[in-house]
């Protein structure tokens, strides 16, 4: 992972809008062109309109007309590490091939890297 990807992430946590959780995160992720996309979380008093900085990162990618991903970054406020909710993974599903490399951060710089089959083993669009 390059340094590159963890400071973009840690970036996009500083332009977190969370008024209501206090708890900021950004994402950031690389695509196979080496373009780098952000994301952070933005908040809504309807909680369900609130949208996650994983996916808008991905969004990001997206709506640049870029869909080969390579590598994310996920960095928190907080103390622990935090997997992405299942909207994210979700949607990392449609996108990520599942031997992405995803490196989770907790506010002090301790990490754990996951696959996507590792934090969603079974999709939604999993055929049994």
């Amino acid at each position: 992972m390059s340094q590159q990807l963890f400071e973009r992430a840690k970036y996009a946590m500083s332009l977190s809008y969370s008024p209501y959780s206090k708890f900021k995160v950004g994402c950031a992720v690389i695509l196979k062109s080496g373009n780098i996309y952000i994301g952070t979380n933005i908040e809504n008093s309807s909680y369900a309109a609130t949208n996650c900085a994983e996916r808008s990162a991905i969004f990001n990618a997206i709506c640049a007309d870029e869909r080969e991903f390579v590598e994310m970054v996920v960095i928190s406020s907080g103390e622990g590490i935090i997997k992405p909710c299942g909207i994210c993974l979700q949607v990392m599903s449609e996108f990520f091939d599942e031997n992405i490399k995803i490196h989770l951060y907790n506010a002090t710089g301790k990490y754990h890297t996951f696959t996507l089959p590792d934090l969603l083993p079974i999709p939604f669009k999993f055929k049994i």
